[in-house]
């Protein structure tokens, strides 16, 4: 290695620890955090994260739920909130409230057209997810539900390698 790789090799690593201690503040906030996973697509996976989040909202606990199926979000058609759009406060994000003790984010109310194809690879899958856990102001919450897309490919990796550790998943089969 050079001795000009070095620094930038430098930057890089401390860009991450920068952005690492901003998803760990963010997080910190949140007391459980829970994936909703399944092995292919079809299963039901989104509709059991949705009632798990609408449920412990109704529970009483403060929750987020968060849709990181980036190639086909379901979640605020779901919840049907597919007509909000994002706001922003400062440089943080603002989840889509549902009802009081519920709130959402999701790509999905990023786009102008809900059919609108995403036609992304890893990396800038990896980055969405990580502005997700970084950038949005979830507050404080009981529980943060993630609903992931199916399989077991970038974006289910990606959340556990930035969460460093989640309480549990719920995997989704027939």
């Amino acid at each position: 290695m050079t001795k000009q790789a070095a620094p930038i090799q430098d930057d890089q690593k401390q860009q991450m620890e920068i952005e690492q201690n901003q998803i760990r503040h963010r997080m910190s906030q949140i007391k459980h955090k829970i994936l909703v996973l399944s092995g292919k697509g079809g299963v039901g996976k989104s509709t059991v994260a949705a009632n798990l989040a609408v449920s412990l909202s109704l529970a009483g606990k403060k929750v987020g739920l968060l849709d990181i199926d980036i190639h086909g979000p379901s979640i605020p058609k779901i919840l049907n909130v597919e007509d909000k759009k994002l706001m922003a406060f400062g440089d943080a994000l603002v989840p889509v409230p549902v009802s009081p003790n519920l709130v959402v984010m999701s790509i999905g109310f990023m786009l102008h057209n809900s059919d609108d194809p995403i036609i992304w690879r890893g990396p800038m899958k990896y980055q969405m997810i990580k502005q997700f856990l970084k950038d949005v102001e979830w507050g404080a919450l009981d529980y943060l539900v993630i609903d992931s897309p199916p399989g077991t490919g970038d974006e289910p990796l990606s959340v556990i390698q930035l969460l460093e550790k989640p309480d549990g998943a719920v995997i989704v089969t027939t």
